[in-house]
């Protein structure tokens, strides 16, 4: 459960806080599902954008002035934002921007995550926070940002880091932290080949969550320095956290359940075997991720759309979802859904059988189709008797097929029109 209080230490700071969600990556590890989208675009959990989660947790921890960095094929996610997210009070100092890559101070786009917070400095400046939030924006969680700001504050720490404990096992694909006992960071790498062990839990190491707090003069100053650097990939990780830990104070905040201190729940769904997995957990009796906590909603834009329908009930053709969540809009026609996700406007024809996948938005599963662990992009037209997720090597020749074969589908890969002008 999350926890929705404002801590006194941080609640004075909360309106000189300034949120930075990097929104900018390729997102080329999701294959054809960010193909004509930013990764912060992508559907998640039936009916939200992977956006959504950042941007909630902002509101929820009352962190109401907000930039949206952005980059690459953002048309979808300019659009998510103006219909969702039109609900702060400028009057009262409210905001949300989108802020476009310009080139303002440089000839080239981002090079790294640094590097697109350094060329905005004169927008942040403008709005003059004390302390500057930095965010993803394709990362699944739910965190009260206001006691990482506490932490921040009550340490005076010049940069704060948001970790987690994950397992061994995936550690090479974060950035993975050292910290004394007292939580400050002295050794930092950015995905490391053989990254070090908690010692007091083997198994698992510290990572970074890609969030940051800094003070603004601190931020202001690195960043500029860091723009100096011929050598440096302009990288938070690989370079801004790893040549401050030594001169400065640059502490770790542990991410943990408020009621049981274990490791709270938080998922970088930039994989397809990732972002599969982290839709499935939904399906929990008891999710880690609740998403029907009413302490900490998760918003988002709602199409005006019927509840789901459920029609025939004859012997081999009825329509029934078991262990499954099935979004408004849906239809289900004389087939069978088992523990899966539909997301919103989802058609499936009778004689059909959905196991273990994803169904994303405007989906239409057509007649005796039978899907197995696989994803269905927005807008897919399935073809009546498609068979998916029982032969890899046919499924292989037609669609993405992943390490752990979890199947792909968009609907380029079936009617590829647009593909040569991608």
């Amino acid at each position: 459960m999350s926890n929705n209080s404002t801590p006194a230490g941080a609640a004075p700071y909360l309106s000189d806080t300034l949120a930075l969600i990097l929104a900018g990556g390729a997102g080329t590890r999701l294959q054809t599902l960010t193909r004509w989208q930013a990764k912060p675009a992508v559907s998640f959990g039936g009916k939200y954008r992977t956006i959504d989660f950042s941007l909630s947790n902002c509101v929820n921890s009352s962190i109401r002035k907000i930039c949206i960095l952005t980059q690459y094929k953002s048309q979808t996610l300019n659009t998510h934002i103006s219909r969702a997210w039109n609900i702060f009070h400028p009057g009262l100092g409210e905001f949300i921007e989108l802020v476009p890559a310009q080139q303002r101070v440089k000839e080239s786009w981002y090079t790294g995550t640094a590097d697109s917070v350094f060329q905005n400095l004169d927008i942040i400046r403008q709005h003059n926070p004390k302390y500057v939030l930095v965010l993803a924006g394709d990362h699944i969680y739910k965190m009260n940002y206001a006691e990482m700001l506490q932490h921040h504050i009550e340490v005076a720490a010049d940069m704060t880091v948001g970790s987690i404990e994950i397992p061994l096992a995936h550690a090479s694909e974060c950035g993975i932290m050292t910290v004394d006992n007292q939580h400050w960071i002295t050794a930092f790498t950015e995905k490391p080949a053989h990254p070090p062990e908690l010692p007091d839990r083997p198994g698992y190491a510290l990572a970074s969550m890609g969030i940051y707090i800094f003070t603004l003069e601190f931020l202001m100053e690195e960043l500029v320095n860091d723009s100096r650097k011929d050598s440096s990939s302009h990288d938070f990780g690989k370079d801004i956290i790893p040549c401050n830990i030594l001169d400065h104070k640059v502490s770790a905040y542990p991410f943990r359940d408020p009621e049981t201190s274990a490791p709270a729940y938080w998922k970088d769904v930039g994989t397809i075997d990732a972002y599969y997995q982290a839709n499935i957990e939904l399906l929990d009796v008891s999710p880690q991720l609740n998403l029907y906590d009413k302490q900490w909603p998760i918003w988002t834009y709602q199409r005006q759309l019927p509840p789901a329908k459920f029609v025939f009930d004859d012997d081999g053709r009825r329509g029934m979802a078991v262990d499954s969540m099935v979004s408004a809009g849906c239809i289900v026609s004389g087939s069978t859904i088992k523990h899966s996700v539909l997301s919103n406007n989802v058609r499936i024809h009778s004689y059909s059988t959905i196991n273990d996948s994803v169904i994303l938005p405007d989906a239409d599963i057509g007649r005796s189709c039978q899907i197995k662990r696989a994803i269905i992009g927005e807008g897919c037209r399935l073809p009546p008797k498609t068979v998916i997720g029982e032969n890899r090597e046919e499924d292989e020749k037609r669609f993405y097929v992943s390490d752990n074969g979890i199947v792909l589908v968009t609907q380029d890969m079936l009617e590829p029109v647009l593909t040569d002008v991608a």
